[in-house]
């Protein structure tokens, strides 16, 4: 196991964390959420088979409506504009009318 410096490990979460803020963003306009709607945008590992070694998952909260989790079979750093126009296909889709 290789070691990690507390300052390299610091600057890889301040990364992460600015490439999810961008992402929810980027997500809360194309999902058109409202003020009191919110958006968590995480990457987790994947443990299916066939899948990468990371995904990125979304949950979509709606204020009066259940949370809804969809997932970007990529790691946050490699979502694109098609991954998001999918998701944003996919919850139009899934959702009940709004």
């Amino acid at each position: 196991m290789a070691f990690v410096s507390l300052k390299a490990w610091r600057a890889r979460s301040a990364e992460r964390a600015e490439i999810a803020a961008r992402l929810k963003r980027e997500l809360s306009a194309a999902l058109r959420l409202g003020e009191t709607d919110t958006l968590s945008v995480n990457e987790l590992a994947c443990p299916d088979p066939g899948c990468p070694d990371m995904e990125t998952i979304v949950l979509v909260m709606r204020a009066g409506a259940p949370t809804r989790a969809l997932r970007i079979r990529r790691p946050m750093d490699a979502v694109d504009a098609n991954d998001i126009a999918a998701l944003v296909a996919e919850d139009r889709l899934d959702a009940p009318s709004r």
